[in-house]
C-alpha cells in the first residue's frame, strides 16, 4: 500500500458521465462503505444486484457524480444534486459522500467536497445543504467546510444494529 503522500498526489477527480463503465467499482465501492457502517441509505449486507440497480438510477440532468480515482481505481464519490424546482435554482445538495475504507484520511472526501462547491458555484448555486448522521466522522468534514448546524433530527435512520440515529442537517452559503 502506498503512504499518504503518494495516495494524495495520485489522486483524480473526475466527472463521471456514464455509469455503465464504472458500474462494477460503483457497486464495489457502495457495498464496502456500507459493510464499513456508512450510513448512506442501505443497511449491511448489502447485495451486489441492489447495488448495481441503485447505481443505475443514479444519473439524471439534475445529478452530478464525481469520483476519485487513484491509479484509475475509483476510490470514493461525491453526488450533487441541482435543484430544479422554480424557487430552488440557487441551492443544491450534496449526497452519498463515499470513501472506500482503505484510502480514508488521504484527503478524498476533502478533494470531492471541493470539487462540488466549485461546480455549484460554476452553475450558479449558492446555498448548499446536505445531511449527516450524528456522531459520524463526516460530521467533521462538514464543519471544517464552513457548514452550519441547522438542526437535528431524532431518530431519523435504521442502523444495522437496530439502532434509530439522529441525522444533523447541515447548510453552506458560497
Amino acid at each position: 500500500m502506498e503512504n499518504g503522500l503518494e495516495v494524495r498526489k495520485n489522486i483524480k477527480i473526475e466527472r463521471c458521465i456514464s455509469i455503465e463503465e464504472h458500474l462494477n467499482e460503483l457497486s464495489a465501492l457502495l457495498i464496502q462503505v456500507v459493510e464499513d457502517g456508512a450510513s448512506i441509505g442501505f443497511l449491511p449486507p448489502l447485495e451486489e444486484n441492489v447495488a448495481r440497480k441503485y447505481w443505475e438510477s443514479v444519473l439524471n440532468p439534475e445529478v452530478i457524480l464525481f469520483v476519485a480515482k487513484i491509479n484509475n481505481v475509483i476510490a470514493g464519490s461525491v453526488q450533487l444534486h441541482l435543484c430544479s424546482k422554480q424557487n430552488g435554482k440557487h441551492r443544491a445538495e450534496i449526497a452519498k459522500l463515499m470513501t472506500h475504507p482503505h484510502y480514508r484520511r488521504n484527503g478524498i472526501g476533502r478533494l470531492l467536497m471541493e470539487k462540488a462547491h466549485e461546480t455549484a458555484k460554476q452553475m450558479g448555486r449558492t446555498l448548499i445543504v446536505l445531511d449527516t448522521r450524528e456522531g459520524d466522522p463526516s460530521n467533521r468534514l462538514y464543519t471544517s467546510f464552513g457548514y452550519i448546524q441547522a438542526g437535528r433530527i431524532p431518530k431519523y435512520a435504521l442502523s444495522e444494529n437496530g439502532n434509530l440515529d439522529a441525522t444533523i442537517i447541515y447548510y453552506k452559503m458560497i
